[in-house]
C-alpha cells in the first residue's frame, strides 16, 4: 500500500506541472496588453494610467513563452496571482478569503449526498422492480436532468416567498452584526463552526436556516447519481455467486446485505467520491450567486461578469490543484476499497 501512495504522488508534480501550463495557455490568449491590469496594484493604478508599454517591458510580457512561463510560474510559486479588479486586493488573498463560506456549503452537501444517496440506492436495489424502487428511481432521474439553478429558484419561491422557512443570503442582518463584532471570533471563517465554538447557538440555528435551501438545491443532483450508481452496482453485486452461497448457508438478508454486498457495491462510489467532492466545490458558481451567499463561487462568477481575468485565471487554477488533490485521494481510498488495485 505504501509503495502505491508513493507512486501517485511521484506522479503529481508532472500532474500539476500540466495544469500549469494549461493555466499559462490560457492566460497568453488574452495577450499582453489585457494582462497589464494583473500588475497595476491599487494607489499604482494612478501613477501608471496610460503607460501600458512600460508595464510589459517592466514585466516582461513581451519575451518569449518560454521565459514568460518561467516568470509567471515563479510568482505563481511566491503567490503572486496578479490583482483582483473584483476583489480589490492580491487574487490569492481573495480566494483564500472567500473559500472557507464555499467549503461550509460544500461540506453541508457532502454529508447528505454520501449518506442518503447511499442508503437510498441500497434501498432501490433491495427493493428491485418494486414500487418503491420505481419511485426512487423517478426522484433520481428528475435530480439529473433539472438544472440546479432552476431548482434554486423553485426553492426560492416555494421556501421563502410562499412559506417564508429558508431566506436567501449568508446571515440575518442582525445576526451579521454579531458575527462582524470584535466579540465574535472567527476561527475558522465557517460560521455553522464558528458559532459554536462560540457559544452562539443563536447565530448558528440562524446560519444553518440560510443553509438549508442552497444546500437542498447543490445536493440534489448528486443525491440523485450517487443513488444510481448504488442501485445499479448493488444490483450488480446481489447477482455473484458468493452471495447466492451466503443465502443458501442460511444466513439472514441483513448480514448478506450489509456484510458482504455493501462493501463492494461501493466501489465504484469511491471512484467519483473525488470529482463528486470538486463537483460540489465549483457548483457553487451557481448556487452562492442564485442564493446570494458570499463564496469563492460568486467571486468567479463576478469576476466573470466584470472581465476581471486575473481573478478568472486564479480561480481556474485553485480549482485545478483541488481537483488533482481530489483524484489522489479517490485512487488511495479506492485501493484500501479493493485490494487489487495495488496490483495493477
Amino acid at each position: 500500500m505504501i509503495a502505491y501512495i508513493i507512486r501517485r504522488l511521484l506522479l503529481l508534480p508532472l500532474i500539476l506541472f500540466g495544469v500549469t501550463i494549461l493555466i499559462f495557455g490560457m492566460l497568453e490568449l488574452l495577450g499582453p496588453e489585457k494582462l497589464v491590469s494583473a500588475y497595476i496594484r491599487g494607489p499604482e493604478a494612478e501613477k501608471v494610467a496610460g503607460a501600458t508599454q512600460k508595464i510589459i517591458e517592466k514585466y516582461g510580457l513581451d519575451k518569449p513563452l518560454p521565459v514568460k512561463y518561467e516568470r509567471w510560474l515563479g510568482n505563481v510559486l511566491k503567490g503572486d496571482l496578479g490583482w483582483s479588479l473584483v476583489g480589490k486586493q492580491p487574487v490569492l488573498s481573495a480566494i483564500l478569503s472567500r473559500f472557507p463560506y464555499t467549503l461550509e456549503l460544500a461540506l453541508w452537501a457532502i454529508i447528505p449526498v454520501v449518506f442518503v444517496g447511499i442508503w437510498l440506492g441500497i434501498i432501490s436495489a433491495v427493493h428491485h422492480n418494486k414500487f418503491l424502487d420505481h419511485f426512487l428511481r423517478v426522484f433520481a432521474i428528475i435530480g439529473w436532468s433539472f438544472p440546479d439553478f432552476v431548482f434554486g429558484l423553485f426553492m426560492i419561491l416555494i421556501f421563502y416567498t410562499q412559506l417564508g422557512w429558508f431566506p436567501p443570503g449568508y446571515l440575518s442582518f442582525d445576526m451579521e452584526r454579531v458575527v462582524t463584532s470584535s466579540q465574535f471570533v472567527n476561527y475558522t471563517k465557517m460560521v455553522t463552526i464558528d458559532s459554536i465554538l462560540n457559544l452562539r447557538f443563536d447565530v448558528f440555528l440562524d446560519a444553518l436556516r440560510h443553509l438549508i435551501a442552497p444546500v437542498i438545491t447543490l445536493a440534489y443532483l448528486w443525491w440523485a447519481y450517487i443513488l444510481r450508481i448504488t442501485r445499479s452496482s448493488m444490483l450488480e453485486v446481489l447477482r455473484k455467486e458468493y452471495i447466492r452461497t451466503a443465502r443458501a448457508k442460511g444466513l439472514s438478508e441483513d448480514v448478506v446485505i450489509n456484510k458482504h454486498a455493501r462493501r463492494n457495491a461501493l466501489i465504484p462510489v469511491a471512484t467519483v467520491s473525488g470529482q463528486m467532492i470538486i463537483a460540489l466545490l465549483a457548483g457553487t458558481v451557481i448556487i452562492e450567486s442564485v442564493f446570494n451567499r458570499p463564496g469563492l463561487g460568486r467571486f468567479v462568477a463576478m469576476a466573470a461578469t466584470q472581465l476581471d481575468y486575473m481573478s478568472i485565471i486564479g480561480g481556474a487554477l485553485f480549482y485545478s490543484i483541488l481537483l488533482v488533490l481530489g483524484n489522489l485521494i479517490v485512487d488511495v481510498s479506492y485501493a484500501l476499497i479493493d485490494p487489487r488495485i495495488r496490483l495493477q
